[in-house]
């Protein structure tokens, strides 16, 4: 089993404290879903754990089977085994899906010990296959013209491909139609297991109507407020964050931004 640690994280953006402290541990065989209201601090959270330089870390730790992961550069933890699918992914010209693919791919490997091509043509065509995407898909530059749920069924692709031990999916399911929702949850079931665990940051209950979760937490003001099982998910859906707030006495803050 391995474990991601997040402790006492606190996070600032251009100087504006964001995370204010921050707890959070993750096992793989697990699936834990954040929600909370925007501007709370749920993408910058996954942000900060991939080393997006606009974020600093100014407090706190986050360990992933005891390797300090803040010390990583950003290729070290995606080596490590932390992904994140990003809310909004990156068009890359010039670049195909499958050369991008098997050069992620390689980059986890020793040298000599690369993915052969017909293995990984092979891996790429039943996965693709799987998330009822269009082979020519593979040939197309990174994300270039693609739509929105071809960005995400892409993600889930490279998810699938690179089998990394903790997954961030940063709102995956945004803008999604039923049917590509659909794919990408059946995705990401398909990676459940002992050697895998998942952060899944949402706004929405219809998500995780089709992947159930081990953990809901909630986020308010920069921290985790509450956490609970999938019943927690069901509730905010029906009443919203206010019986929360009043619960714990959290007052509304004014937050310019998303974060």
């Amino acid at each position: 089993m391995s474990t991601l640690v997040i402790q006492d994280l606190h996070v600032a953006i251009d100087g504006k404290e964001i995370l204010k402290g921050l707890n959070l541990t993750i096992n793989t065989n697990e699936i834990h879903a954040i929600m909370g209201p925007n501007g709370t601090g749920k993408s910058t959270l996954a942000s900060a754990i991939m080393g997006h330089p606009k974020y600093e870390v100014t407090s706190g730790s986050v360990t992933l089977d005891g390797e300090n992961v803040l010390e990583m550069e950003v290729n070290e933890r995606a080596q490590a085994g932390l992904f994140l699918a990003m809310q909004y992914p990156s068009e890359i010209n010039g670049v195909t899906n499958a050369d991008f693919l098997r050069s992620a791919i390689n980059s986890r490997r020793e040298e000599g010990d690369e993915i052969s091509i017909m293995k990984f043509i092979r891996e790429l065509d039943s996965k693709m296959e799987y998330l009822e995407m269009d082979q020519d898909m593979a040939q197309r530059y990174l994300n270039e013209g693609f739509s929105g749920g071809e960005k995400k069924r892409n993600e889930i692709l490279q998810l699938m491909m690179l089998q990394p031990k903790f997954a961030i999916l940063d709102e995956i399911d945004s803008g999604l139609d039923i049917d590509a929702l659909k794919v990408v949850s059946k995705g990401i079931n398909q990676m459940r297991g002992e050697g895998f665990g998942c952060l899944i940051i949402t706004h929405y209950q219809r998500l995780l109507n089709y992947i159930t979760p081990d953990h809901v937490h909630v986020m308010m003001q920069g921290r985790v407020v509450k956490t609970g099982g999938p019943e927690l998910a069901h509730k905010l859906e029906a009443q919203g964050y206010d019986w929360i707030k009043d619960e714990l006495g959290i007052e509304d803050e004014t937050v310019g931004q998303e974060a």
